[in-house]
């Protein structure tokens, strides 16, 4: 049964520049007491065409009115499960994407109370979750970690940069991850290290992260791990296939873009360099000075998994890296 809205939700999507946000969110609608002013901020947005059925706005207002319905005692569980969903409903290129003005209109005049309602902490949801970053902003963060971790339609990889929020919120940060292979290798490693039981896998993840974008660029892993071109006109048959395509099945995963996976042996490459890395890398806890146990003197006296034979730090790489 749909969860009842009490605003009015406009029936496309549109674009809403960040002074509109910044003058109508008021501490009310970030802590939920109050409605969105819906007259004030349909002035101040412009819709999307009318003719795109991509840009309606009851699909993504049912994945979001399950979302709250499945997951109301976990809610941080429903990252995972709305990711690869919402990227899959509304189809769109990077470029389109990358315009916050969407994700902001998304945030204030159709969804406000999912915001609130994933987003609030102990009194409101901070206001950079109604428009914010890329990595911030409540659904655009949703929407680019499925873009950034998925491997061609294979949306398996993105269930998995959500079940930790340190991938979310410090992993999702880095340029380095708009490299396929360099995505897919992290995620092989944040994968091997959570399967291994380690204490605080957050704490690890945050330290390889780091190290993985101090020790190289996208170029360098680019020279390392060569990707394959995109497939640019399968993704835009992907996109306009939206207008025939049926609504996303909510307990199986979707098919993303048929635009070319990543090859096997460019993430391999990287991954047994990852795993060194994810070995030297200090260990910051939470709310402590790190200690040579974080990490341990030797790959058998470390918390994680020991690199496989491969890549070595400086060994390996080419003269004008080291």
């Amino acid at each position: 049964m749909p969860r009842a809205v009490p605003f009015d939700v406009p029936p496309l999507l549109g674009l809403l520049t960040d002074a509109a946000v910044a003058k109508h969110l008021s501490r009310g609608m970030q802590s939920g007491q109050e409605n969105p002013p819906q007259v004030a901020l349909r002035k101040a947005s412009t819709p999307l065409p009318d003719d795109e059925t991509r840009w309606r706005t009851a699909p993504v207002r049912e994945l979001l009115d399950v979302a709250m319905t499945r997951f109301d005692d976990n809610r941080t569980a429903a990252d995972g499960w709305l990711a690869p969903r919402l990227h899959a409903t509304l189809r769109m290129t990077r470029a389109e994407a990358g315009d916050g003005r969407l994700w902001n209109h998304l945030a204030m005049l159709v969804a406000p109370d999912y915001v609130v309602w994933r987003h609030k902490g102990a009194e409101i949801a901070q206001s950079s979750r109604f428009s914010g970053p890329h990595y911030t902003q409540c659904f655009s963060r949703l929407w680019w970690v499925a873009e950034l971790f998925r491997d061609g339609p294979d949306y398996r990889p993105v269930e998995i940069a959500c079940s930790v929020q340190d991938i979310l919120n410090t992993t999702l940060r880095l340029d380095v991850i708009d490299h396929r292979p360099t995505a897919q290798a992290l995620l092989a490693v944040f994968k091997s290290l959570i399967s291994s039981g380690v204490p605080r896998p957050g704490d690890h993840i945050n330290a390889v992260s780091s190290a993985v974008n101090t020790a190289g660029s996208t170029l360098i892993y680019d020279v390392l791990a060569p990707d394959n071109p995109p497939l640019v006109e399968d993704l835009q048959d992907w996109i306009a296939d939206m207008a025939e395509a049926p609504a996303v099945h909510w307990d199986r995963l979707p098919e993303g873009p048929n635009d070319g996976r990543v090859p096997r042996t460019a993430i391999d490459v990287l991954v047994s360099f990852f795993e060194k890395l994810l070995v030297e890398a200090p260990v910051r806890r939470r709310g402590r000075v790190p200690t040579r146990e974080d990490v341990g003197d030797s790959p058998q006296q470390s918390a994680v998994p020991a690199p496989r034979e491969g890549v070595s730090l400086a060994k390996d790489l080419p003269s004008w890296m080291t």
